[in-house]
Order: C-alpha cells, then sequence, then structure tokens
C-alpha cells in the first residue's frame, strides 16, 4: 500500500488488548498475584460486555503466552484454575448475547479437560454475530511459522498465503492495539496483524481498565489519521 493517500479513521472493527499489570496491581494493594489475575478476569467481563454498545464486530485478548510457562509453577496453575472457572461461568452469557468465541495460538496444547472445555465452548457460540477471540498458549513468532509452512505445503509461500493460515484468518483487519501497565512493545502479539494497526500504550494497569478506557481509546482511534505507508 506504499504511496497511498492518508485516510481519516473509520470507526474501529476489531481491537487488540495486551492486558498487562495484575501482578503489579496486586503488589501495590499488598494482595497475593493471584488476586490481582481474579481482578483481572472481573475487567475481562465487564469489557466483553460493553463490546456491543460499542459497535466492535471482534475484541481480541492476550490471556496466556506461549512464553507464560515459565513463570512460578503455582502461578500457572491460578491462571489455568481462572480459566476453567471463567470459561464454565460465562459461557452461558456468551450464548445469550450472541458473542463466538475463538481462540487463537496453540490451545490445543492445554490440559486435556482445559482443552475439551474450549471446543465446547467453541462448538456452543459459532453462530455468534460478535467475536471474542482470546490468545492462549499464543506466539506471534510460533503463528507465523506454522501459517508458512501451512502455505509451503499448498503452493507459493506469499504475503496472502501467510495471512490465509494465520490463526486470525476469520477475523477482520486489526484496526487498534492496546497495551496497559505503561509497557510498550508487543511481547509477541499479533506481529504479523499489527504491521498497520494503529497502536496505544496507557499506563493504567489492566485491573483497573475499565469500559469507559475502552471508549476514549476508540474516540482517540477516531481522530487518527491512517498513512498506511504514505506521506
Amino acid at each position: 500500500m506504499s504511496g497511498d493517500q492518508p485516510q481519516d479513521c473509520a470507526a474501529a472493527r476489531h481491537v487488540a488488548i495486551i492486558m498487562d499489570g495484575n501482578g503489579r496491581w496486586a503488589k501495590a494493594k499488598g494482595l497475593p498475584r493471584v488476586m490481582g489475575h481474579r481482578r483481572g478476569v472481573e475487567a475481562v467481563r465487564a469489557l466483553v460486555r460493553s463490546v456491543e454498545d460499542m459497535g466492535l464486530e471482534c475484541l481480541t485478548l492476550y490471556a496466556f503466552s506461549s512464553e507464560n510457562w515459565k513463570r512460578p509453577e503455582g502461578e500457572v496453575d491460578d491462571l489455568m484454575n481462572l480459566m476453567r472457572k471463567f470459561i464454565k461461568s460465562d459461557l452461558p452469557e456468551f450464548i445469550a448475547n450472541d458473542v463466538r468465541l475463538h481462540i487463537i495460538g496453540d490451545w490445543q496444547g492445554l490440559a486435556p479437560d482445559i482443552v475439551a472445555m474450549l471446543e465446547n465452548a467453541l462448538e456452543k457460540t459459532s453462530g455468534g454475530s460478535r467475536t471474542l477471540a482470546v490468545a492462549l498458549n499464543y506466539g506471534a513468532q510460533q503463528e507465523i511459522v506454522r501459517a508458512a509452512a501451512k502455505a509451503a505445503a499448498q503452493g507459493e509461500v506469499t504475503e496472502e498465503s501467510i495471512a490465509a493460515h494465520l490463526d486470525t484468518a476469520q477475523l477482520p483487519p486489526l484496526d487498534l492495539l492496546i497495551r496497559t501497565s505503561g509497557e510498550v512493545r508487543l511481547s509477541n502479539f499479533l506481529l504479523w496483524q499489527s504491521a498497520y494497526a494503529e497502536m496505544l500504550f496507557v499506563d493504567t494497569l489492566w485491573p483497573d481498565f475499565t469500559p469507559e478506557h475502552l471508549r476514549q481509546a476508540l474516540e482517540d482511534f477516531g481522530g487518527r489519521e491512517r498513512r498506511y505507508g504514505g506521506r
């Protein structure tokens, strides 16, 4: 798209969020890290409930990276148990509110019971009109390698053939990527998809991130000029 003229932003269709800061939130309050993760789940729940009102077609959340396995075993166990509880408790609400669940990453490498729960959730929400995409056991570099290998197995490797085999191939193009907690890096998240996405880095720790923060981010996005390589 090099040379395209600047374009005013239309409303965002697809927003992705690197949810960062649970541990620092808990530490600041003198609480164990698991309490930060639990409060982070509440922030996810509130945000998902707000997606329809904001007109988003897709919200993608970085929930568990392939690098997160390096964390202490107890913390990983807490995260997996929170995932089990979230799927079980919120699946009926997803179905009732027309939300389609989509998983990106090597999620089938998770514990067998979690995989079974996710397969059930994917099936039961498949007819939803709005999408919640969750990155589980996800790493963007690994995703690109998998997609390139699939493209090569089917013929020529091109930008188009790689894109067609990404985990996000069924989703709208990424418009806006947000990272909370003040960190300014992508941490191996949606590297391919972020090529022309707008980015916003905020100081708010994830457990304190509210639908109003997302609304403000969308307003900021709406005022930007997307150049796609042009002047």
